[in-house]
């Protein structure tokens, strides 16, 4: 019954597509993809007549999140793509 169990368990690491790392990295890029639309949120105004170009048209919303994004989707496409050593 024990030899069953540790085939049983073999058979279920082996069966893993990603390792535990290719997980850890997944996860780093969905939280940089989450900080970077954050990022971009907000600008609006609670007057709709009155448009302030400089909350939306920030650095922060137009240069550091895009670049956010694109490195969270960039670790994501690491760590599908990533083998393992062994």
């Amino acid at each position: 019954m024990a030899k069953q169990t540790k085939t049983r368990e073999k058979k279920a690491t082996e069966e893993m597509v990603f390792s535990w790392a290719n997980y850890k990295w997944m996860l780093v890029g969905v939280v940089l993809l989450v900080v970077g639309f954050v990022l971009m949120a907000g600008g609006g105004s609670s007057d709709p007549n009155v448009f302030n170009a400089e909350e939306i048209f920030s650095w922060r919303r137009i240069g550091l999140a895009p670049i956010v994004v694109l490195a969270g989707f960039g670790v994501v496409g690491y760590s599908i793509f990533k083998k393992d050593k062994k």
